[in-house]
This record gives structure tokens, C-alpha cells and sequence, in this order.
């Protein structure tokens, strides 16, 4: 449930966005023409891209370049409620507050640098003032104008280019806008232990379930519950074959997110339950 959805936009775009919500929450977050810097004030956030799963705990954020992408929200062990802030970047926008004049770290192309899609930033008691002074405009938008605007903009460029994480935002920041290409078998392998579904799976892919499906099958000769399902019990059994390594850990490890259900899937596919499994003994 969403408690408060507040937003300031500039030149009729949004710029600033702050939300309370009581989690757990999930949505598709699309950004086919824009960037994204997210401020986690409480609780967790997993920003799920076509490659890579991010964990954003309170007080740290993350940085997301155009692209398709998986929010879920998630309650801290502190607290049952979930706050974030974020800044939007668009192209046109970031054009005509430089007049065309980016800086100049925007302009370096970083052609050896791996394919970033996003890239969280740690605690940063610059960041964590530049969040404090969004929040005084949210609660007192009558002060807000288009110069000051235009100022917080440039300030959050500027202080994420000089952040710990800098290598890795800076080749973010100067190809914002271009996004990653990943084939369909990239996005699955990246994402075979994970616990985002098919349904998941389709929007990361940016297909309807339907076609994905057929995709999936046409590929893998399986259908995508099935064949993800394989993935992740072998894995499994890998796990359990090494020393001292609890079983809670190895599901999660490998996306099941109970352990009833993995329990069950196991001894299905091994004929014995996961606390039993030999692979010695099976052979």
C-alpha cells in the first residue's frame, strides 16, 4: 500500500519523486528514455535488470542507466515501512540545463568498460545532505523555482562523478541513454537462481508472457518453469555436495524462497529429501 507519492517536476518533466509505501511491493520499471538515481531512506530495494540483481539496503543507492528493470521493495529488520527518493534523468532536459554544454565527464566514451546497466553507490555523507535537502523542498514546494531546480540537478551529476564508486558511475553517466543490448539467453543465464518468475522473466525480456514463452521453448525445448526449476536443483545438489554449508542457504542460494517447496522439487527430481542427498550413493 502507498502512504505518500510526492513529485516536483521541471520544465514539465519529472525530477524528483518520494514515496512511503508499507512493504513488500513489486512493479515493472521500464525506462526506455531516461536515468534514474534512487536514494533508499528505509527499507531494501532489488533493482532486477536484464543481467544482474542489485541489493539496496537503507542509506545506500543505486544508479540505473535506460533499460528494462524489476522493482521490489522490501521492509529493513528495523522497521515495516519502505521510503525512497529519487531523481530522473532525461536526455532533453539535461541538454537544456547545460544549454548543450555538458561537463566533460559526460562526454568520455568508456569503450572497454563492461556493459553497466546500473551500479550501487555506497554510503556517502554528500549524498546523504543532498537527500536531506530534497526532502525540506518536498515539504516546502512554495520555495521551489526552476533555478533551484536546475542547481540540485547538476549538484547530484557532480557529487555522484566524485562518489567511492566513481570508475563505475562515470561510465554509467557518460552512456546514460544508450541502452545495454543483451540477447534472450543473456537475460536467462543471468537470472537462472534468482526467484523473479516467468511473468518476470517476459518484462525483463521486454516480450508478453505468451510470446516468451514460445521464445523460451523454441531455445530450450522446455518450458521456462521446467527448465528453471532443473537449473536450480542442480545447483542444488552441487552445493550439497561441499563441506559445512547449511541447507537454508544453499535454497536461497539458489531462488527458492521456501523450503517446503524445495524440499519437495528434490526429493522429486533425486528420490531422496536434501538432508539425505549423496551423490556417491545415487550413482
Amino acid at each position: 500500500m502507498i502512504h505518500e507519492y510526492k513529485t516536483i517536476e521541471l520544465f514539465g518533466k519529472l525530477l524528483f519523486e518520494k514515496v512511503i509505501l508499507s512493504p513488500p511491493f513489486k512493479k515493472p520499471n521500464p525506462m526506455t528514455d531516461e536515468a534514474c538515481f534512487l536514494y533508499i531512506i528505509e527499507g531494501q530495494y532489488h533493482s532486477i535488470s536484464e543481467k544482474d540483481l542489485l541489493r539496496v539496503n537503507t542509506r545506500e543507492s543505486v544508479l540505473m542507466k535506460c533499460g528494462n528493470y524489476l522493482s521490489q521493495m522490501h521492509a529493513s529488520g528495523h522497521g515495516d515501512r519502505y521510503e525512497a527518493v529519487a531523481v530522473h534523468f532525461f536526455p532533453d532536459i539535461l541538454k537544456r540545463v547545460y544549454e548543450n554544454q555538458l561537463p566533460g565527464f559526460l562526454k568520455v566514451e568508456y569503450k572497454d568498460a563492461p556493459p553497466l546497466t546500473q551500479s550501487k553507490i555506497e554510503a556517502d555523507i554528500l549524498i546523504h545532505k543532498y537527500i536531506d535537502s530534497i526532502l525540506f523542498y518536498f515539504e516546502n514546494q512554495s520555495l521551489v523555482n526552476e533555478d533551484i531546480l536546475i542547481l540540485k540537478l547538476k549538484e547530484i551529476i557532480l557529487l555522484l562523478n566524485q562518489t567511492v564508486n566513481a570508475p563505475a558511475i562515470r561510465a554509467i553517466l557518460s552512456n546514460l541513454f544508450n541502452p545495454g543490448t543483451f540477447s534472450f539467453r543473456q537475460v536467462i543465464e543471468a537470472h537462472l537462481y534468482s526467484s523473479i518468475g516467468t511473468e518476470e522473466l517476459a518484462a525483463l525480456t521486454n516480450m508478453s508472457l505468451s510470446t516468451f514463452k514460445r521464445e523460451f521453448k523454441k531455445i530450450y525445448n522446455m518450458s521456462p518453469a521446467s527448465y528453471l526449476k532443473s537449473k536450480k536443483l542442480e545447483k542444488a545438489a552441487s552445493l550439497l555436495t561441499l563441506p559445512e554449508v547449511r541447507i537454508g542457504d544453499i535454497a536461497y542460494d539458489c531462488g527458492f524462497t521456501d523450503m517446503a517447496n524445495f524440499s519437495r522439487a528434490f526429493k522429486q527430481k533425486y528420490g531422496v529429501p536434501p538432508s539425505q542427498y549423496s551423490p556417491d550413493e545415487l550413482n
